[in-house]
């Protein structure tokens, strides 16, 4: 793997896969933290599923892993924000999936220089519902979506692509616990159901280039993982100092306030 073939293969494509990054025992460290803390919780509450680096110790220092900072620099440069984090959590046997969509239907960031790095802390096969890509697809400019608010979709709104989508041409970006996939801001993807007997748990890290300002809303946050904020069109999030901290839990209701308010978590 190389800057040149990761950065061809992106543009190209939309996509690439795999990257190694976490070996399989610091992926099972990485979910056993998860599950203790869901242990406590009765589950995941909503609000640590988004932006969870601002409260957590461990993921502000895995949004800094250099293997996904190298990868993510091959692309989109030296000058890096983790504008948020997700947790995409499929339970054995469940009927959630994500129907088609392209990030960059609300979230309002412009240019769509916006890279999504997706870390399995399972496997991540066509059995349990893994992301599935059109290849080629970023290259379709930015397409109409309609909300369906589906029960069993896994995206906030339901949304999904108002253009047909032959399954056929679906990629499924099979992963290794540890491994990641890169997809840009405008690729279609989506994922089906896990059929399984366990769970699929990943995390999508987005990252942006300091460039990138954010066209709606009120002005918005991020976190500086690598170089340094040219542009200063985002305002930076501190670090933790230590899990779940006054400093901390401050951090992430202001940027989450900010993220809500022009209506997309």
């Amino acid at each position: 793997m190389s800057d040149g073939s990761i950065s061809e293969s992106y543009r190209r494509d939309g996509y690439y896969f795999p990257i190694p990054v976490l070996s399989a025992d610091e992926a099972r460290e990485c979910r056993r933290r998860l599950e203790a803390f869901e242990a406590e919780h009765q589950g995941l509450p909503e609000k640590y599923r988004f932006k969870t680096y601002l409260v957590w110790t461990w993921l502000d220092r895995l949004i800094r892993h250099p293997r996904i900072l190298d990868a993510v620099e091959a692309v989109i440069g030296p000058n890096i924000l983790c504008w948020s984090t997700d947790f995409f959590i499929k339970e054995p046997r469940d009927p959630g999936f994500v129907s088609w969509h392209q990030d960059s239907t609300y979230w309002g960031l412009e240019p769509p220089d916006v890279i999504t790095a997706w870390l399995g802390l399972t496997d991540s096969t066509e059995e349990n519902g893994c992301v599935r890509v059109v290849p080629g697809s970023h290259l379709w400019g930015q397409v109409t979506h309609h909300d369906t608010f589906g029960e069993d979709n896994l995206l906030s709104r339901g949304q999904e692509v108002m253009v047909e989508v032959d399954e056929s041409e679906g990629l499924d970006l099979s992963l290794s616990a540890g491994e990641i996939s890169l997809h840009h801001v405008l690729a279609v993807h989506g994922s089906r159901p896990n059929a399984s007997s366990d769970r699929r748990i990943g995390i999508a890290f987005r990252y942006l280039p300091t460039h990138v300002r954010q066209t709606v809303g009120v002005r918005e946050s991020a976190m500086l993982v690598r170089g340094v904020d040219e542009y200063g069109h985002f305002d930076l999030e501190p670090r933790p100092q230590a899990d779940f901290d006054d400093a901390a839990l401050a951090a992430h209701a202001d940027a989450t306030d900010r993220f809500e308010r022009f209506g997309e978590t």
